[in-house]
């Protein structure tokens, strides 16, 4: 199957995502920008020095079926939020205990480990009156953005936007009703995956979020 390229690469992906932000609405005082992932992590950076406005990641953990290990049904988030994927779960009839308990086991071994890694340990802060505009590098099923959500909303956010380059319509549909906004270059149909719309698309290592957040939170 083909799709055409969209982008060059993060670059150019950023460039034009960058050109839907209403500038003048986001001070330095008011709005943070927070990464999904990893990729996320690199546009939240650019993102935010263009806006001149504080950055961080929101970590979350992909929760996976009892019948394939590579599809994901739920996800758990930082303030031990869950989002399911209520049609994979009926259909393969996977039980609620199960998703709620690796959803513990998620938020215990892994976004901890993940939290004392780029943030020295240290939670997110309170978004009480924020702007929040939460960014990432695409978003296939809405489950990281849905998870997201639920996270600057239990942290006192006061607005949430949505930032990514490209977005399926049918997920876009269900991402406005939870929040403010979403500022996105390419709504397309049938998305397939990240790398049928970037021509050069390479993982974005450990090494790569440390330093930027290293850099950006002050640590050493």
């Amino acid at each position: 199957m083909r799709a055409i390229k969209l982008f060059k690469d993060r670059e150019e992906a950023v460039d034009k995502l960058i050109r839907e932000l209403p500038k003048q609405v986001f001070s330095e005082e008011n709005t943070i920008v927070l990464g999904t992932s990893e990729g996320g992590v690199y546009f939240a950076n650019e993102l935010s020095k263009v806006l001149n406005v504080p950055m961080n990641i929101l970590l979350t953990e992909p929760i996976y079926s009892l019948v394939n290990p590579e599809l994901s049904i739920a996800r758990v988030g930082e303030t031990e939020e869950v989002v399911i994927h209520k049609a994979l779960v009926d259909a393969f009839e996977i039980p609620k205990d199960y998703i709620y308990n690796e959803a513990e086991d998620k938020y215990s071994d892994e976004i901890l480990r993940y939290i004392r890694k780029y943030r020295n340990g240290e939670g997110l802060d309170c978004l009480e009156d924020k702007y929040v505009i939460l960014v990432d590098e695409c978003v296939e099923t809405g489950l990281t953005m849905m998870v997201a959500v639920k996270t600057a909303i239990s942290l006192g956010a006061k607005n949430i936007f949505i930032a990514v380059p490209v977005l399926d319509n049918v997920v876009y549909e269900n991402l406005v009703t939870i929040c403010d906004n979403i500022f996105c270059p390419h709504r397309i149909d049938d998305y397939i995956s990240i790398e049928y719309y970037y021509e050069d698309i390479e993982p974005f290592s450990f090494e790569e979020i440390e330093d930027i957040m290293n850099k950006r939170i002050g640590r050493k």
